[in-house]
């Protein structure tokens, strides 16, 4: 059942300091690393949403103490060697994550293994997992679509060198994680842009050498268990940043991942205008972490191309709403991709912003936004998660939108309609 909600954007301009939850992409990986580690992992800051908790489940069906029951921090593991035999399909839910990362991981079980979830996950592509886990030595069949269920029957694998043709992050890690498990060195490269987390992690803990930009060599052996915060999420914190940009507005993000993967949507906001400070004050396994300020509002229209779209996937449709207060015109090119996300994005996006009385148009690869003040509207999210979020955050600028399939924010950030609430309430 869909649930509606009504936000009434700020009365004026706002100035706050806010803590997102921790990162969803580094909290799969974290906890799919503890668990093929042998021994007890401690885990601080693990994200709240839905899709961790997929990750969670799946990896508690392979036998791993993971503890307490709600916000886990202690993963207790016997290596990925004695993860037993699970008999039914396990249930990924949303969380493609989940499924492209475990694929990797349970590659070398000389055992089958099974991943489904729900239907808008069953529409998702992940033939492209096929030829990488096959390279090293699994046997891994899809649906004719493409599509889950997926089913992977690994084995001994042998090291090997592989070239993926999208710069998928995730497609990288599920690659690495069977790769670190083979016999011989392995080395993956890729298209640049990806979110390179799992590299820099399996560095740092050495199972693995950077040997250029795009390419990663993958030296096997056991992994070591974990002791590691996680940041917070810039996917998460980029709603609030581009609340701040839409308007007169400050808002700072302490703690924030700052992989170069993950800043895309700064650098756009910076292009178009607005004030952006980011600053590393630390880093986890390698992976830099900081606090981000943004200063609005956004002040012209910019284009959003090549490895920047890569950079900036998950954020496009923000640079959607940013493009209708900002002077001229903004285009996002190179961006099919978003159409094989939780939902078509691209329809999405154009919906949200034809909603709100934006001028907006879609292109092949894309789509076009002219300057043109946002108004009241309301907009059904269709299940996805950051098309929501995305919706919520237009009030602040359109005044007021009701957003209809609203809970489907609890997929990466729960509490994020109160946060954004408190935000436009401070001074």
């Amino acid at each position: 059942m869909s649930v509606a909600r009504t936000f009434t954007g700020p009365a004026g301009p706002f100035r706050a300091t806010v803590v997102p939850p921790g990162d969803k992409s580094m909290s799969h990986r974290a906890l799919i690393l503890a668990g093929m580690a042998s021994g007890a992992s401690r885990l601080r800051g693990l994200g709240p949403g839905a899709d961790i908790a997929s990750t969670v489940w799946c990896l508690r069906q392979f036998g791993l103490d993971i503890a307490p029951a709600v916000r886990p921090e202690t993963v207790v593991s016997p290596g990925v060697d004695g993860w037993r035999a699970v008999d039914t399909a396990l249930d990924a839910a949303n969380s493609g994550t989940t499924v492209r990362l475990l694929a990797g991981a349970v590659a070398a079980r000389p055992v089958t293994t099974r991943f489904t979830g729900d239907p808008s996950l069953r529409q998702r592509p992940m033939r492209r997992l096929i030829a990488p886990l096959m390279a090293l030595g699994a046997v891994v069949t899809v649906s004719r679509a493409g599509t889950l269920p997926i089913t992977v029957t690994g084995g001994p694998l042998l090291g090997t060198t592989v070239w993926i043709p999208e710069a998928s992050a995730q497609v990288r890690s599920a690659f690495a994680l069977a790769a670190v498990q083979a016999d011989g060195v392995s080395t993956l490269d890729s298209p640049p842009g990806f979110r390179d987390h799992t590299e820099r992690w399996l560095q740092a803990l050495g199972r693995g050498a950077r040997r250029g930009d795009t390419t990663f060599e993958i030296h096997p052996g056991p992994l070591a268990p974990l002791d590691l915060t996680v940041p917070g999420d810039p996917s998460s914190a980029a709603f609030l940043w581009t609340a701040a940009a839409l308007r007169t507005a400050e808002v700072t993000t302490p703690g924030v991942s700052l992989n170069p993967g993950r800043t895309g949507l700064l650098d756009v906001i910076a292009t178009m205008g607005a004030g952006v400070e980011a600053t590393v004050t630390g880093e986890v396994l390698g992976d830099p972490v900081g606090t981000v300020t943004v200063r609005g509002p956004v002040r012209t229209g910019t284009r959003v191309s090549g490895e920047l779209t890569v950079r900036t996937l998950d954020e496009l449709p923000l640079v959607g709403l940013l493009g209708c207060v900002a002077e001229g015109e903004t285009v996002i090119a190179d961006a099919a991709e978003l159409r094989l996300k939780e939902s078509d994005r691209i329809a999405g996006t154009v919906r949200l912003v034809s909603s709100l009385g934006g001028t907006v148009e879609a292109t092949p690869d894309g789509f076009r936004v002219v300057a043109s003040p946002l108004r009241p509207g309301a907009y059904y999210s269709g299940g996805d998660h950051r098309m929501a979020m995305a919706a919520a955050t237009a009030a602040t600028a359109a005044g007021t939108v009701t957003v209809v399939g609203m809970e489907a924010a609890a997929v990466s950030w729960p509490a994020f309609a109160e946060t954004l609430e408190l935000m436009w309430s401070s001074r």
